[in-house]
């Protein structure tokens, strides 16, 4: 059976420099690189102020995208160490490749993996889509390839993070970010075409990048699923299935701490979801502790560290377990679905929760109808400025956009992946200071 090979997947060759394969002049190893250049860049710092899921914080601090991504990024390289150290153990013939540096290559994927998203979240990439499929973004649909229809009707942040790293914009080296194959191929969650999207309209690559995840998937031996002349279809890269599980650790049990903090959720009530992680042995050890604690947040956060080591060493079980499932492309699902029983039925409890008490709270859905009206009135007015470019608003919509975006593309499909680029890069306040401007509703104050 073909399968894939951990010496060819993990590759320190740069997109856009891959003559200088192998040319080093420092210290730090190449997939170090990659998360410095993410912590030093633009993009990442602007996920300060997009929202994760609760309000931006008043007096009560809650996770933003940023805080969220960090987070990610440690637990990422945890599982990505522990992955590599039992890799070598059961094949240490694989001890002098990159193996031991999985937890870099993960960290460095997992600190990207938001990059891609719009302003407020979820309801941002909803308001993209709709625009096109149910709104005036319809006129379009005859400009434009099915494929590119596909790509701006099910818009979504993870193939753009993938075209954030990768893209050529205006004014910029080839390459993108010139991240390594290894740490771009680790964040494609959904590695096809738009037109297989699931029900959720998820997918990996935009037409504009297909060709370089379909040079990337090449180099790294990543197994393609599709037959020739049908959309792309790949296996994951298996670096994927510890940077979505890094994801899913954090952001519901996050969730559950924060709303504990903004009492969506009482004390007992997350003291009891939590507790559910553990067996009856373990459950004493956690409550002996947490009595020499009095502050009761700090209660909250002990045991939330304690389930946060649970998954991180059950995903790693998981992962091993199916090292070759994962490697020949067959494994399905996430690696949170396959771990033991008590933590698996216990992490589902937490969903159950988040869905009851978190996501459909009032505060939460107030974001999203704001952010859907915000965004949509953004996309109007800018989509329409670049089709029509000559109209005397579209001349002053045209210069608040940045000369990296190009929106004198040649075609239909162009010009509208630019305003989308432009729009997705905003933070939620910038957002939210354009709407109120082009509606005339604030002006500035000299």
């Amino acid at each position: 059976m073909t399968r894939m090979n951990w010496e060819k997947l993990l590759s320190t060759k740069r997109l856009g420099q891959e003559s200088l394969d192998g040319y080093k002049t420092h210290d730090r190893s190449e997939f170090q690189r990659d998360y410095d250049r993410l912590v030093f860049s633009a993009p990442f710092r602007r996920l300060q102020n997009k929202t994760q899921v609760f309000p931006l914080p008043g007096s009560i601090f809650v996770h933003n995208r940023l805080t969220h991504s960090i987070e990610v990024a440690s637990v990422g390289r945890s599982l990505g160490s522990e992955v590599a150290n039992k890799l070598i153990e059961a094949h240490p013939e694989l001890a002098s490749t990159h193996l031991p540096e999985i937890g870099a290559i993960v960290s460095a994927a997992c600190l990207a993996h938001d990059m891609g998203n719009p302003p407020f979240g979820h309801s941002g990439e909803t308001a993209i889509g709709t625009y096109f499929s149910e709104r005036d973004g319809l006129a379009l649909k005859n400009q434009l390839s099915q494929a590119e229809w596909e790509d701006i009707t099910h818009y979504e942040g993870n193939p753009n993070a993938f075209r954030l790293l990768t893209h050529q914009f205006v004014g910029r080296r080839p390459g993108g970010f010139v991240m390594t194959y290894s740490t771009l191929a680790s964040i494609v969650k959904y590695p096809f075409e738009s037109s297989l999207s699931n029900k959720k309209q998820k997918f990996g690559f935009f037409q504009s990048e297909k060709n370089d995840y379909l040079k990337i998937a090449q180099e790294l031996g990543i197994l393609q699923l599709s037959e020739p002349g049908n959309p792309l279809k790949f296996a994951r890269h298996p670096l994927v299935y510890l940077v979505e599980a890094a994801d899913d650790i954090c952001y519901e049990i996050m969730d559950i701490e924060d709303a504990h903090k903004l009492k969506f959720i009482s004390t007992d009530e997350t003291k009891e979801l939590m507790m559910e992680f553990f067996d009856e042995n373990r459950k004493k050890r956690i409550l002996d502790t947490c009595s020499f604690v009095t502050d009761i947040n700090e209660q909250i956060v002990y045991l939330r560290s304690c389930v946060i080591s649970c998954l991180v060493h059950e995903c790693t079980k998981t992962f091993i377990a199916h090292e070759e499932e994962i490697l020949n492309g067959t494994f399905e699902g996430s690696l949170i679905q396959h771990i033991s029983s008590i933590p698996r039925k216990a992490y589902q409890l937490c969903i159950e929760k988040s869905f009851k008490n978190i996501y459909s709270a009032k505060d939460v859905v107030d974001i999203e109808l704001a952010g859907f009206k915000v965004i949509s009135t953004l996309i109007e007015a800018f989509t329409d400025a670049v089709m029509n470019p000559n109209k005397a608003y579209s001349k002053l919509l045209i210069k608040r956009v940045s000369q990296q975006y190009e929106i004198n593309a040649s075609t239909t499909y162009g010009k509208v992946m630019a305003v989308l680029d432009y729009i997705s890069g905003m933070t939620d306040v910038f957002a939210l200071d354009l709407y109120h401007k082009i509606n005339g509703n604030s002006l500035p104050i000299v």
